[in-house]
Parts: C-alpha cells; structure tokens; sequence
C-alpha cells in the first residue's frame, strides 16, 4: 500500500500477529482494509500455531512438527509486523492463499 496509513490504523493491524490478539482486529477489520488484509493472514498463523500444540500429542513426529511450526509461526509474524508498521501488505505463501478464505 502506498497511500499513508495512520499510527492507530498500524497498531490494529499490529495486533494481528500478536497470537490471540488476532481476533481483535478480524472483528475491527470491516473498518479498514489494511487491518482486514492483516487480521486474516494473522488469524491463519494463529491457528497454525494452535494445531501445531495438539501436534505434541503424537510422538517424535509431533515434537518436530511442534518445533518447526513454532520457528515459521514466530518468523512469520515478526515479518508481519514489520509489514505492518512499513505499510505493506506482503503476502505469506499458503498464509494469504489461506487467508482469503476467510
């Protein structure tokens, strides 16, 4: 997004990637599109994160998928909120495609 995003616009969309946080936004997102775009790949990641904790319940495969899932997961919200406070709307691989649906 080019045009110029305001400080409390950013903030919202900044909740996003913050874990449970995201569902703040999704109910605030019908207000802007830039938090909307945000609140939905962060709600796709959150999620993510979630299943990956009931990953745990399978041996050995389940604590690897748990660790790898938990890296991508932070990785993709510190991108996410970088984005966020750039201005941009990069969109995540699979995170966006998922996301869209929403």
């Amino acid at each position: 997004m080019h045009r110029s995003i305001s400080t409390s616009i950013k903030i919202t969309a900044a909740m996003s990637y913050l874990g449970i946080l995201a569902l703040v936004p999704l109910v605030l997102g019908k207000v802007h599109p830039y938090v909307g775009f945000h609140a939905r790949q962060g709600v796709v990641i959150w999620i993510w994160e979630v299943l990956a904790v009931f990953s745990l319940v399978i041996p050995v495969i389940g604590k690897a998928f748990f660790q790898v899932s938990s890296l991508l997961c932070f990785i993709l919200s510190v991108v996410g909120l970088v984005a966020v406070f750039l201005g941009r709307t990069w969109r995540f691989p699979l995170v966006a495609q998922l996301a869209d649906k929403l």
